[in-house]
């Protein structure tokens, strides 16, 4: 019980940080590249201290592509897999939903922002790649330098990809939710949410073949 209540906690205080700094940021200032980079480092350091906190509890997913990659290492089990993807998907709507309220939006709205082109889907591809070899990569030196590494690189990412690294279905879902900075209009949602699992799939081939130590 107690991983699936840190996987819900922490996919929602995720959501909250992502969807609340993007609105917070709008409030305060009409320049998108200050907009942006706050948002970035709220959200890098939002990602660092719910790692370290959730880590030994669910192993800190907050993401359907990495709690399917853990499956994939066969350190998922299918009942878990399932119950986490579930769980993050509802955290993350809830956490939208609250960040809206809290800055005195609708509760729900449907974003019109849309993101599409395939730059926009390679970038996502790309985002969603390097997060899982960022994860994988580091895990040799512990939970906390994954913590650290993984702030880090969703933080420069944010900034350097044309998508904005997404990198997380669950959180894909969710922004339909917001008409703010941070939203993702639905028509664009499937084509984000392909683009991650082809990273998904990229990135697990890339490490098995290349980094992982064979028996």
């Amino acid at each position: 019980m107690r991983n699936y209540v840190s996987e819900f906690l922490g996919t929602f205080i995720l959501l909250l940080s992502i969807v609340g700094s993007g609105i917070a940021g709008q409030q305060y200032t009409d320049d998108q590249m200050v907009i942006l980079f706050s948002h970035a480092v709220v959200i890098g350091f939002t990602l660092v201290f719910l790692i370290r906190i959730f880590a030994n509890y669910s192993g800190a997913h907050f993401n359907p592509i990495v709690s399917l990659l853990f499956f994939f290492k066969g350190e998922l089990s299918s009942k878990d897999l399932v119950i986490y993807i579930v769980i993050q998907c509802i955290a993350a709507i809830l956490g939208t939903m609250f960040a809206n309220f809290l800055f005195g939006l609708d509760i729900i709205e449907i974003s019109s922002n849309i993101r599409s082109g395939n730059n926009i889907y390679l970038s996502e591809i790309f985002a969603t790649f390097g997060l899982l070899m960022v994860i994988l990569l580091s895990r040799i030196d512990g939970k906390n330098i994954v913590a650290f590494n993984v702030g880090i690189y969703i933080c420069a990412a944010l900034i350097f990809t044309s998508s904005t690294s997404f990198a997380n279905p669950a959180v894909t879902i969710a922004r339909m939710l917001t008409e703010s900075f941070t939203g993702i209009h639905p028509s664009t949602v499937l084509f984000f949410i392909g683009s991650q699992i082809l990273g998904l799939g990229i990135a697990y081939t890339v490490y098995t073949r290349v980094f992982e130590k064979k028996s």
